[in-house]
């Protein structure tokens, strides 16, 4: 079986080309190797995303800029008439579920096979088709890394289930609504929306979430290499375990203060009004979501300008916009390191790291959820070299990614 080169190519760039034929001839094996010599098998990916500015802006119907990134889950599939999907992810056990039992279960929470429960649940409620398949999976999406392995996943099986019984006519908007659904009621994470549409509709993207069954999605056409930049993550080694917490915190604040407006959501609410009134909010609020809901309205701001700044090509005004991002995450939203775990600040440390080396040059910000795990960077040619040398000399070789936006979403893989 052989991938299209130009399907490689599109996902992954030219100099990538080789690596990825020898990852794909791999799992081809792997799959084999678990299921035998299969008719019929079929191939999928799913991305990881980046947040380029609004963050935690999704949660509470705002306005974000992500991307579709070249790392991905990949999966070799066939489809079964039992109804039983079953998966190997590489490196985990196998798994199975029953497609005849979609309801959510208590001991499947925070697990693997509630994601894939989930999406078929998801499928069924909105009337698309769903049957059972033997998947072989590997990813080199980084679990904890930002990038959104959970929504990568979820995507991908919305990619299968879409291709193997629904030809491939599952939207883009409504396999990213499904995922989520997949994530908040079968998971049990209250993730907003960002992760699972940028995964799903890929390139750089910008989305306002104002109604959430019919968010408005721009797709940007963007080169950042045209310009002398890179785009690149850190992996500051951090673990989310236990940040469960941390994470529901702030749509839960922010909604607080939307309550307190007479508003389910911050985005319904008026901002004049928010800003007349915050002495008010504090007292029956607290500061901390009072200055959670006020970085969300200036956050969204900075989307729009960052959004138009690459619609201009006008680069400084994008880089402006990032760092001011990360400044309000840093200091108003407050979600670079956990008050439970003062003493782990790894994303406080790339944070320093980046601008000791780029100084008024690039930007880097927090990126994704927050508190452990990764920031972003937009890093200059000249500064390449020497950027990924002291980030990797603080947190381990290999721990800086030079990334490549991948113009496409989850998607069936051409065949030659």
């Amino acid at each position: 079986m052989n991938i299209k080169d130009s399907e490689l190519i599109k996902l992954y760039g030219e100099d990538a080309l080789d690596r990825q034929k020898t990852r794909y001839k791999n799992a081809e094996e792997s799959f084999v190797k678990e299921f035998g010599v299969q008719d019929g098998v079929r191939v999928f990916s799913a991305p990881g995303r980046t947040e380029v500015s609004g963050n935690h802006t999704d949660h509470n119907n705002g306005k974000v800029l992500a991307a579709a990134v070249d790392l991905d889950i990949i999966a070799f599939a066939v489809p079964t008439d039992d109804g039983i999907i079953t998966v190997k992810s590489e490196g985990y056990p196998i798994f199975t579920v029953d497609t005849k039992e979609l309801g959510a279960k208590s001991e499947e929470k925070d697990s693997t096979p509630a994601l894939v429960r989930g999406v078929a649940a998801g499928f069924a409620k909105n009337n698309l088709k769903i049957g059972g398949f033997k998947a072989y999976m590997t990813s080199d999406v980084m679990k904890g890394s930002g990038v959104s392995s959970s929504a990568a996943f979820e995507v991908l099986v919305a990619s299968i289930l879409s291709g193997l019984y629904n030809d491939n006519t599952v939207s883009a908007v409504k396999a990213a609504q499904i995922s989520q659904f997949a994530e908040n009621e079968y998971f049990g994470k209250p993730s907003g929306l960002l992760d699972q549409m940028a995964a799903s509709v890929g390139g750089f993207v910008y989305i306002d979430f104002k109604k959430t069954q019919y968010p408005i999605i721009v797709p940007i056409e963007f080169n950042i290499t045209d310009y002398g930049y890179n785009l690149c993550i850190v992996d500051t080694k951090g673990s989310h375990a236990d940040l469960t917490p941390e994470y529901a915190a702030i749509p839960a604040e922010m909604k607080a203060v939307a309550a307190a407006l007479g508003k389910a959501v911050l985005r319904e609410a008026d901002e004049d009004e928010f800003f007349a009134r915050m002495g008010e909010l504090r007292k029956t609020c607290g500061d901390r979501a009072v200055l959670r809901a006020a970085h969300f309205f200036d956050e969204n701001k900075r989307v729009e300008a960052a959004a138009e700044a690459l619609k201009t090509g006008d680069m400084d005004s994008f880089l402006a916009a990032i760092r001011a991002s990360g400044n309000s995450s840093y200091k108003f939203l407050q979600n670079v390191y956990a008050n439970k775990a003062p003493n782990e600040q790894g994303v406080a440390m790339g944070l320093y790291t980046a601008e000791r080396v780029l100084g008024n040059k690039g930007a880097s910000r927090v990126h994704g959820g927050g508190f452990a795990g990764t920031i972003q960077a937009f890093v200059p040619n000249e500064l390449l070299s020497e950027f990924i040398y002291a980030q990797d000399a603080v947190f381990g070789e290999g721990s800086c990614h030079k990334l490549f936006i991948r113009p496409v979403g989850g998607t069936e893989m051409g065949l030659e």
